[in-house]
């Protein structure tokens, strides 16, 4: 138990470590924490560290892509629906049918190990390129494509391994059976994971308590997940749809006192769980050390290079098309949603990194098959899972922000930002406005006197004003504003000194200390919060 918790501590020491080398290099922690798994998995006398299957697939996929659903906004997932589509189902069965065809043609698989490898490589992962999506700030509309295609694409990958690895159990395959159970699985999942959603935010509603709230926000994705993926699902999908239900829902019945706790919690969840991981997946390339023996350099190479061309070739034929003939064939679709340049495509095309789920697949592949036989080609497929997650990941990971300056997109979203930021202060005025004519009118009907309005009115016109002085197009009043935040900033850390002061002086007690540097953090938290652009 010792050894357990001091390697626990070792391991969260090795992601602080890369998240600072990472932010000074700009570079996705993802690549880095892959790289110094495998480094460390090559030194002689560390411990082995097993990536459990069961445990990614049950109780790490489900809270990442939660959270993922939570943040994503239902409104572009909507308004980006036909592209996400043909990325997130597909472009991973097209990805899937290449990579079965390739390796039964050219290295000899039979066509349900070809099928079972396919879907375990088929669909990529969004961490690593989102970062740098976001930091290179492209176009809000690619990051919205990346984004809702992370968050479907497992699910079809999934469902599609459950069909191959049944296949080559079984020995047989039933093409029109599976189609069915498909869509039978894609209505129920989203049914499902609606009802959840549902549940558990009347539930939240009910408590009002942010313990209790943020435990029951905890148990939603795997309430989500778990029946789905227990009858034969994915769970992916529903776990998807409770997380846009609460997104879309969930401002009307989360109480601030939750929704701020909440975000943090969250955040900090999913970013030790993603780094766990990363690391761990990293140091499978210990595992895999006794396998390679048992196969040639040459046969290794020749098999890893068919397969990393095949998935990374098949996204790109897929890409072009699949941007460009429905707008062709259907002129509904080209008025409604016109042509992108070719730079999208690409960019879209080159984002097809590979992460955790499809490691997670391929470790859970059974040993054995139905008479008892080992599964045929299992180690290879372990092998050559960890070759394209290796060579896609630190690959076009690390080349990702140089192909995006060469295609001209880097900062490309910069003028979407900027509109993005006139319409939040826009709202933001418009809201105080609301606030104003409200208090107007409860002075009018209630009579209320002068003492108790006069410092709301000044309060709600001081918010104004500041809104204003922010977005104001005039270079002079933009610092003028910066210089207010500056010292308003000043002042709060003057408070926080002060009470700290009056703490150990004895003068103030601790509950009272807490209540008053939790309104300093929110008036701080207001300041950054004002100018998020910058």
């Amino acid at each position: 138990m010792t050894q357990t918790f001091q390697i626990l501590i070792l391991l969260l020491a090795v992601i602080s470590a890369v998240a600072l080398v990472a932010k000074r290099l700009k570079v996705p922690p993802a690549i880095l924490l892959v790289i110094t798994g495998v480094g460390l998995a090559l030194i002689p006398g560390l411990p082995t560290l097993q990536l459990a299957p069961d445990l990614v697939l049950a109780l790490v996929l489900p809270p990442i892509i939660y959270w993922d659903a939570v943040k994503m906004s239902w409104k572009e997932f909507r308004f980006n629906l036909r592209p996400i589509a043909l990325l997130a189902i597909g472009c991973v069965v097209f990805t899937t049918v290449a990579v079965a065809a390739a390796t039964h043609w050219l290295l000899g698989f039979p066509w349900a190990v070809g099928f079972v490898l396919g879907a375990i490589v088929s669909p990529p992962d969004a961490v690593a390129p989102l970062a740098i999506a976001r930091r290179l700030q492209l176009p809000k509309r690619l990051v919205v494509i990346l984004e809702g295609e992370g968050l479907a694409n497992d699910a079809t990958a999934l469902v599609l391994y459950r069909f191959a690895v049944t296949a080559v159990m079984a020995g047989s395959f039933s093409f029109v059976e599976a189609a069915g159970s498909f869509a039978a699985i894609l209505v129920g999942e989203v049914v499902w994971g609606i009802g959840v959603g549902w549940l558990m935010l009347r539930l939240r509603r009910w408590v009002r308590d942010p313990g209790i709230e943020i435990m029951l926000s905890i148990l939603t994705p795997f309430v989500a997940y778990w029946p789905p993926e227990q009858l034969g699902g994915s769970g992916v999908l529903a776990t998807v749809a409770a997380g846009l239900y609460v997104s879309w829902n969930g401002v009307r019945l989360i109480p601030a006192a939750t929704r701020l706790p909440g975000i943090v919690f969250w955040d900090f969840l999913t970013y030790l769980i993603e780094g766990m991981v990363f690391l761990i997946t990293g140091l499978q390339a210990r595992r895999l050390i006794p396998v390679i023996r048992h196969h040639s350099v040459a046969e290794l190479t020749f098999a890893a290079v068919v397969v990393c061309l095949v998935v990374i070739v098949a996204r790109f034929v897929w890409m072009f098309p699949g941007t460009y003939l429905p707008r062709w064939l259907v002129p509904a679709i080209r008025r409604y949603d016109p042509s992108p340049p070719w730079q999208w495509p690409f960019m879209l095309a080159f984002t097809g990194v590979r992460g955790i789920v499809s490691l997670a697949a391929a470790l859970a592949i059974p040993f054995t098959v139905a008479d008892g036989s080992p599964f045929p080609e299992r180690d290879l497929i372990l092998i050559l899972t960890f070759c394209v997650l290796f060579v896609t990941l630190v690959g076009e990971g690390l080349t990702l922000p140089a192909v995006t300056r060469a295609l001209g997109l880097a900062n490309a979203g910069r003028r979407e930002r900027q509109a993005e930021q006139d319409e939040e202060y826009k709202g933001r005025r418009r809201v105080i406005e609301a606030a104003i004519e409200r208090l107007e009118a409860l002075v009018e009907a209630r009579k209320l006197p002068e003492a108790v309005v006069g410092p709301m009115r000044a309060h709600l016109r001081n918010r104004l004003e500041d809104v204003e002085r922010h977005n104001d197009g005039n270079e002079r009043y933009k610092k003028l504003a910066r210089l207010s935040d500056e010292l308003e900033l000043s002042l709060i850390e003057a408070e926080r000194e002060f009470i700290n002061q009056l703490y150990r002086d004895g003068e103030l007690r601790d509950e009272g200390r807490r209540r008053i540097e939790r309104d300093l953090d929110l008036r701080d938290a207001l300041l950054a919060n004002l100018r998020p652009g910058e």
